[in-house]
C-alpha cells in the first residue's frame, strides 16, 4: 500500500493527534476512574457497613429484650397464664416487629402466646424450641407456613420471620420452659430505607442486597433476586472479613461498582453472618468519566482535522518539486532523453535530483550486464540446458498448473551408460562435445512446454506433462524414444561413439505428496535400471 506525500503528511498528523488523544484518554480516564471508584465505592462500602451494623444492633436489642423478659417472676412456677399473656401482648404492642411471642413448657407445648395464636399446640419439632431449650437461639430468615396462615396479612404477600428463643430457668436454675419469638423480616425494609433513601438522592439505581451465610440466599433486595442463590466476588471477600468495594466485571451481565460489609455481630450478640452488598451499575457510576472521555475524543478529532489540513498544505509545498522529478522519470522510462530537474529552495530535493541522475546513468550501463548474468545463473554453462535452479522454478509452476487442470507430471531421471569409458578413452573434451549432442537429442524428444535439465555429470531430468488417465504409458513412449535416439552413434572428431541410457520414471499427481518425493522415486528407479542391465526404463510407484 502506498500513499502520496500529501496523504502521508495529513494522515501522519491526524494519526499522531489521535494517538495523543488516546494516550490522554487512557491517562486521564484511568485517573478519573480511580477517583470515582474511591469516592463512590468508599461511600457504598461505608453505607454497607452501617447497614450491617444496624441489622446486628437491632437483633442484639431484640434478643436482649427477650432475655430480660424471660427472667421475670411471671415465668416462674406456678404459672399465671393471664399475667404471661399480658406481658407477651404488651411486648408485641410496644414493638410490633414481634409478630408472635410464646411461652412453651419443656415438652414444647405452647402455654401462652400473643393473641392466643398456637396456644395449646405442640411445636417441639421446630428449631425455635429444639435450639432454644439449649440456650440463646437466633434463627436466620425463613418462611413459617402455619404462622403465616394464622397471622393477619391484609396485603397477602409472603411472610418471613427471624426466630429468637431462650430457655427459662426457675430459682433453682432448672429449665422450666422456653420463651420464643418470631420477628417479622419487614423491619429490615425500614433499616434499608433509612440507609438507602439518603443514598438514592445522590446516586442512581442503587441496589441493596442482604445475603444469608447459610446458603448464600438473597434475603433482602430486588424482588427478582429474593430467594435466589448469589455467586458474587464481593460476597466471597466480605466472608473473609473485609469491608471495602470492588468493580465487578461479570462479562455476560451488567457490571457493578459494589460496596460490601459482613455482619459479625454486636457486643455479645454473635450475629447471623449476613452480608450486606450495596451496588450501582458501573455504567452509571462511571458516567461522568465516560462523558469526560467523550469530550476529549471530540477535541482530539477536531485537532486531528485541523492538523490534517495543515499537513496537506505543507506536503503540497514539499511535493511540488518531487512531482516534477516523477514526471521526468516517466519520460525517461518511455525512452526520452531528458535531465532530472532540481530545486534550489529545498536542498534535500537538489541532492535527490543529482543522485537520481547518477543512478540513471549507472542503470543504463548495468542493465545489459544484469540480463546476461540472470540468464547465466539459470542454465548449464556446457550444454545450455536449464540447471537445477531452473528445474526447481519450473516444477513450482508445473505443479500449480497440473493441480488446476487435474493432470499429472511424469519425471524421467536419465543417466548415460558408457559415458565414463568415452571420457577415459577419448578425453574430457570429447566427453563435453558428447554431452552437448546428447542435450540436443533430448530437446528433440520433448515438447516446448516441457523441460530437459542437466543436474551434473551425465545425469539429466526430463519433466513431462501427461494426462491423468494413462501417464505411465505416455511417459514410456517418450522414454523409449529418448533411449533409441541416444543409442544411435555420435560422430565426434572422426570417431563414431556409442552410449546407452538408463531411465528411472515416477508419476506425480495432484493427490500425491510433495514433488520432491516423486523425484526421489524416479532416482531410485534409475538405480534399479542400472542394476537390471542398463539401457532400459523402470517405473517406481508411490507406496
Amino acid at each position: 500500500m502506498s500513499f502520496n506525500l500529501r496523504t502521508f503528511f495529513s494522515g501522519a498528523f491526524a494519526v499522531i493527534i489521535i494517538l495523543l488523544t488516546a494516550l490522554l484518554i487512557w491517562i486521564a480516564g484511568s485517573q478519573a476512574t480511580r477517583s470515582v471508584e474511591r469516592s463512590i465505592g468508599g461511600s457504598l462500602a461505608v453505607e454497607a457497613y452501617q447497614m450491617a451494623e444496624k441489622l446486628d444492633h437491632f437483633m442484639w436489642s431484640r434478643s436482649g429484650e427477650v432475655q430480660v423478659l424471660s427472667k421475670l417472676n411471671a415465668f416462674q412456677e406456678p404459672y399465671d397464664k393471664t399475667e404471661i399473656s399480658g406481658l407477651l401482648n404488651q411486648l408485641k404492642s410496644s414493638l410490633p416487629v414481634f409478630t408472635w411471642v410464646g411461652f412453651l413448657d419443656t415438652e414444647g407445648n405452647v402455654l401462652s402466646s400473643t393473641d392466643n395464636i398456637l396456644a395449646g399446640q405442640n411445636i417441639s419439632q421446630r428449631p425455635v424450641f429444639q435450639e432454644g431449650i439449649k440456650g440463646l437461639f437466633l434463627g436466620d430468615v425463613h418462611d413459617a407456613v402455619l404462622l403465616s396462615k394464622l397471622l393477619p396479612n391484609p396485603g397477602g404477600e409472603e411472610l418471613q420471620f427471624v426466630d429468637i428463643s431462650v430457655p427459662v430457668y426457675n430459682k433453682q436454675n432448672q429449665t422450666t420452659g422456653v420463651l420464643a419469638a418470631h420477628l417479622s423480616w419487614e423491619w429490615s425494609r425500614e433499616v434499608e430505607e433509612s440507609i438507602v433513601a439518603p443514598l438514592k438522592e445522590r446516586l442512581e439505581e442503587v441496589e441493596v442486597l442482604v445475603v444469608s451465610r447459610k446458603d448464600d440466599t438473597v434475603l433482602l433486595g430486588p424482588d427478582s433476586l429474593i430467594g435466589t442463590r448469589l455467586s458474587d466476588p464481593a460476597l466471597q471477600k466480605a466472608r473473609e472479613g473485609e469491608s471495602s468495594w470492588i468493580v465487578e466485571r461479570t462479562g455476560d451481565s451488567e457490571d457493578y461498582l459494589t460496596g460490601y460489609a459482613y455482619g459479625d455481630g454486636y457486643l455479645n450478640y454473635p450475629g447471623l453472618g449476613w452480608t450486606v452488598i450495596i451496588r450501582q451499575p458501573a455504567e452509571i457510576a462511571f458516567a461522568s468519566v465516560h462523558q469526560f472521555e467523550r469530550f476529549i475524543i471530540l477535541c482530539g478529532l477536531a485537532a486531528a482535522v485541523v492538523f490534517g489540513i495543515i499537513g496537506w498544505l505543507l506536503a503540497g509545498w514539499i511535493s511540488r518539486p518531487l512531482n516534477d522529478i516523477s514526471r521526468t522519470a516517466d519520460l525517461l522510462s518511455s525512452g526520452a532523453s531528458v535531465e532530472i530537474p532540481t530545486s534550489a529552495r529545498i536542498k534535500d530535493v537538489a541532492v535527490l535530483a543529482a543522485s537520481l541522475q547518477n543512478l540513471v546513468d549507472n542503470l543504463t550501463k548495468t542493465e545489459s550486464k544484469l540480463s546476461y548474468m540472470s540468464d547465466k545463473a539459470m542454465h548449464d554453462s556446457l550444454t545450455g540446458l536449464p540447471n537445477r535452479t531452473a528445474l526447481n522454478e519450473f516444477m513450482a509452476h508445473a505443479v500449480s498448473k497440473a493441480k488446476q487442470n487435474q493432470t499429472t507430471l511424469s519425471i524421467l531421471y536419465l543417466d548415460l551408460d558408457g559415458f565414463k569409458k568415452v571420457n577415459d578413452t577419448f578425453g574430457h573434451a570429447t566427453g563435453d562435445v558428447l554431452l552437448q549432442q546428447v542435450a540436443g537429442r533430448l530437446l528433440e524428444s520433448t515438447r516446448d512446454h516441457e523441460i530437459v535439465a542437466r543436474l551434473g555429470g551425465d545425469e539429466f531430468v526430463v519433466v513431462l506433462h501427461t494426462s491423468a488417465g494413462k501417464p505411465m504409458q505416455e511417459a514410456e513412449v517418450v522414454a523409449t524414444r529418448i533411449i533409441k535416439k541416444l543409442n544411435q552413434p555420435f560422430l565426434i572428431g572422426g570417431e563414431s561413439l556409442h552410449v546407452g541410457c538408463s531411465v528411472g520414471a515416477a508419476v506425480w499427481s495432484p493427490d500425491a505428496g510433495e514433488p520432491d518425493d516423486t523425484m526421489r522415486l524416479a532416482d531410485e528407479a534409475l538405480y534399479i535400471s542400472k542394476r537390471s542391465g542398463k539401457n532400459r526404463i523402470t517405473f517406481e510407484a508411490a507406496s
